[in-house]
């Protein structure tokens, strides 16, 4: 099946939180769907893509509480895609760039 172009009214949001560690930069931070309740309750599941060097580079996430939350940590910036499958059959892509920042609100360019 081919991958709907139009994403509608759904969107990628992140948090992000500074947690150096032994001396290196690390950020605590997650990603997840958002959107009205309304499309967020036809969501079948999110397929996370994240960069390659992440142990477990796609994670599948069925929580429609969570808003299909995925929580983990990093020191750099990357692109990441969530893959929406809808409860239709429907599906589509979202992209996202993730951007950590400093406690000084300077960005972390890495």
């Amino acid at each position: 099946m081919a991958e709907e172009l139009s994403t509608g009214p759904l969107t990628v949001q992140q948090s992000e939180k500074y947690e150096p560690s032994g001396g290196e930069d690390w950020w605590a931070w997650a990603v997840w769907v958002d959107g009205p309740d309304d499309v967020l309750d036809r969501v079948a599941w999110v397929q996370w893509t994240l960069h390659p060097t992440f142990p477990n580079p796609t994670q599948t996430v069925t929580d429609r509480a969570t808003k299909f939350r995925l929580e983990t940590g990093g020191w750099g910036v990357f692109p990441i895609v969530a893959h929406v499958r809808m409860k239709d059959g429907r599906r589509f892509k979202l992209r996202h760039q993730l951007q950590l920042h400093y406690p000084d609100g300077k960005p972390n360019m890495a």
